[in-house]
């Protein structure tokens, strides 16, 4: 569970709270 494999795990997981954000903002807009 470390390695390669928690690297691009912890990608995804800012990837998807990137995601949030944008949808966040629009949703406000």
């Amino acid at each position: 569970m470390s390695g390669a494999y928690g690297g691009n795990f912890t990608l995804i997981i800012v990837l998807f709270i990137l995601l949030i954000i944008v949808g966040c903002a629009c949703i406000i807009r």
